[in-house]
């Protein structure tokens, strides 16, 4: 094997150790696991609140358009960071480049404004 080959194996071990133990305790609890079950054992519990009704309730598209819109401006914020730790090795490149992704960030914001998503009714 050549010396970048080798480097690797780690990594694979690391992967077959992963993978090996979620099989194991999948494979574990099932055998070792109760089997009984009862109607008791069976209902919905939520924070000591008995539940009422069908847990089927649609939701309404707003919230999942909320929650999608607040995790793709999250993970946009987060390539702030390593831009603000390189800074100044960036130079007037870097800050341009900065300036043209928060200009597109902030577009996006106003269409989202625009479209009233985050208006709830």
């Amino acid at each position: 094997m050549q010396s970048e080959q080798l480097n690797y194996i780690p990594v694979f071990m690391q992967l077959v150790l992963a993978v090996g133990f979620v099989i194991a305790i999948i494979i574990i609890s099932g055998k070792l696991g109760p089997k009984r079950s009862s109607e008791n054992k069976d209902k919905n519990f939520e924070c000591g609140i008995e539940s009422v009704g069908n847990a089927r309730i649609p939701f309404s598209v707003k919230y999942f358009l909320v929650a999608i819109l607040f995790v793709l401006f999250d993970v946009e914020v987060i390539f702030l960071y390593p831009w603000a730790v390189n800074f100044k090795e960036l130079g007037i490149e870097g800050m341009i480049k900065m300036i043209i992704f928060m200009m597109l960030l902030l577009v996006g914001f106003f269409y989202i404004i625009k479209k009233k998503a985050l208006e709830w009714e």
